[in-house]
């Protein structure tokens, strides 16, 4: 590239922290007069100062620097040059904010105060002489990368914001110790290090101006590496030349000249920082998805009291009858003085959400919804496990207890309301269910179009599921079936039974697994069909009723229990592993999830 002098271009980087006002009138001016010299940079306006990078021809950035100077309070800048034979930016930005670095912490005003600053050349003298002296790097990790000097602690974070937080976690003991703190131009150290102050430590000092001043006083003794700059140089050497440094594209990581010598550096696409295989990408994604859930669920979102509804719809035999005869029809846990007195308070509203009487004639298809006030939901296990996720299908490993969908005491703490929160805007849909109290393997459809290739599956037949089942007592076999049908309807709580004459055909294949001292057994189960509670019921019908089972329980009786609570001992129930067709590659596909405690396996 050519680097006759006259082609040269002159980088300017500048701040300082006192009070500015009429920053709109100075942000316009300062815009017009830097395109009008064909000046590009940016330039950061806000009441506590100015900070700048600015670059351009010599004489338009000396024009610049005086009318910058004209502004009352800049009247002694003192920028810091630096020269390259090419533009490094791309466009003239002036702005105005907040701060001109940000910080967020209030009560930091380094245009009344800020920490002693040491001049780089009584620095390097302290170093030569080997003082004892923590160098404290208060830049962003992917900065520290490119260069930091020699035994600097680097503060740990991503972003400046994270530096109080960050220095809570220093050890007690440099609160008595000489820290020296430095960053690229001294700008942030204005502000860490009155924090650091406030935050008990004694001995604080900042480089002043930071490395690049460093360099320009004494090139590159106690360093190692690069300065990273935020321009399209990316780095500079000591001797404040350009290096071979360039960023990521996808990550925005600077990278060395070695670091573009990896095969993981495409240009445009990856570096070796943010190369990930497919399984690497997966893990990201799920530790996201996870943390998202966190969120979601702490508090639960049904521990906070608010108005719930349950639908319902009139059917066909209930056309042309009152509204209270068809309450008591639909729903026949509720009586009919129930009713009256939840109609006379205005309990029971239409789809415009208007009280409705109970004389109120209706017709087939309408819908009307009960209205519960004030509810707390029960409290579930919101500890929902990703195993598996793509852009089709999710595959979870779910708590108990916890409800799928909405019903009974249950609207948000569910897993569908989950689900639709995490993935939003996308609502998930569950492909089949599992029983509140049960845990294990969910298969959820990212969309409309996945779910159509996928519930079929489950309709007819064709996924291969697995529990695992701990049972009182011992089964003289080691391999036996049971197909007692099911009966079609639900008795209280949703439970059912055997029904030897009008029950639907089912089907369960077991195996013995293990066989405890205790009197229970593990056992291998194999649905062939897909009644509700089908393994529970055919267990139960046998004699051999599931360990913390609070529905199908001893002695053929039914209980009063339906979703446990959290401190209750657990259904022994786990939907291990499965076998199915992928929606999308529509290859067979398996998946397995973490056997639970008490299974011993």
């Amino acid at each position: 590239m050519p680097t006759d002098s006259m082609t040269k271009v002159t980088n300017i980087a500048a701040y300082k922290f006192v009070a500015l006002t009429d920053l709109r009138s100075l942000r316009a001016r300062l815009l017009a007069l830097c395109k009008s010299w064909e000046l590009k940079g940016t330039i950061l306006l806000a009441t506590e100062g100015i900070n700048l990078f600015v670059a351009g021809d010599p004489e338009k950035i000396d024009r610049l620097l005086q009318e910058l100077k004209q502004v009352p309070g800049l009247e002694d800048l003192q920028p810091k040059f630096s020269e390259n034979d090419h533009q490094p930016f791309r466009k003239m930005l002036v702005r105005v904010k907040k701060e001109i670095i940000a910080f967020g912490v209030g009560g930091i005003e380094p245009a009344k105060r800020t920490s002693p600053k040491l001049a780089p050349k009584e620095l390097k003298q302290w170093l030569d002489e080997g003082r004892p002296v923590t160098l404290l790097d208060t830049r962003n990790d992917y900065e520290v990368r490119l260069g930091t000097f020699r035994n600097a602690l680097p503060i740990g974070i991503d972003h400046f914001r994270d530096f109080p937080a960050a220095v809570r976690k220093l050890p007690p003991a440099l609160k008595e110790q000489p820290v020296v703190m430095f960053c690229t131009g001294g700008i942030r150290c204005e502000k860490a290090g009155p924090f650091m102050e406030r935050e008990g430590f004694k001995h604080i000092f900042q480089i002043e101006g930071g490395i690049l001043k460093y360099f320009e006083d004494c090139g590159g003794a106690h360093y190692d590496g690069e300065c990273f700059v935020f321009d399209q140089r990316v780095g500079l050497d000591p001797s404040l030349h350009e290096t071979g440094s360039t960023q990521c594209f996808k990550c925005q990581t600077p990278l060395t000249e070695a670091d573009q010598k990896d095969p993981r550096f495409v240009p445009g696409q990856s570096c070796p920082y943010c190369f990930r295989t497919p399984a690497e990408q997966m893990a990201d994604n799920i530790a996201r998805r996870h943390e998202a859930i966190r969120r979601v669920f702490t508090p639960l979102p049904g521990s906070q009291p608010r108005d719930n509804h349950k639908s319902i719809n009139v059917p066909e035999d209930c056309d042309g009858k009152t509204l209270l005869e068809t309450l008591c029809h639909v729903v026949k846990n509720v009586n009919r003085d129930q009713w009256e007195r939840l109609i006379a308070r205005g309990l029971v509203v239409d789809h415009q959400q208007a009280p409705v009487a109970g004389s109120q004639i209706v017709r087939n298809g309408q819908r009307y919804r009960r209205i519960f006030p004030n509810v707390t939901e029960p409290d579930v296990n919101g500890a929902v496990e990703i195993l598996h996720e793509d852009e089709a299908l999710i595959v979870l490993n779910k708590p108990a207890p916890l409800p799928m969908h909405a019903g009974g005491r249950f609207y948000r703490n569910t897993l569908t309301y989950l689900l639709h929160e995490v993935y939003h805007p996308q609502r998930p849909h569950p492909a089949h269910r599992l029983d509140a109290n049960t845990t294990g393997i969910v298969l959820v459809a990212r969309t409309q179009h996945f779910a159509g290739r996928l519930q079929p599956q489950f309709a007819n037949g064709r996924v291969e599921k697995t529990y695992l089942v701990r049972v009182q007592g011992h089964p003289a076999d080691d391999a036996f079936d049971c197909d007692a049908p099911i009966s079609n309807t639900s008795r209280e709580l949703g439970s059912r039974t055997v029904d030897e004459e009008g029950g639907q055909a089912a089907r369960t294949g077991f195996r013995v697994l293990k066989r405890h001292h205790d009197g229970t057994t593990l056992l291998e189960a194999r649905p062939l069909t897909g009644r509700t509670n089908q393994i529970r019921i055919h267990l139960w019908h046998l004699g051999f009723p599931v360990c913390g089972d609070t529905a199908y329980v001893s002695g053929q009786q039914l209980g009063d229990t339906q979703t446990l609570r959290l401190d209750d001992p657990p259904l022994c129930l786990h939907a291990w592993r499965i076998k199915f067709l992928h929606p999308l590659t529509r290859q067979p596909t398996e998946f397995t999830a973490p056997a639970p405690s008490w299974t011993n396996l």
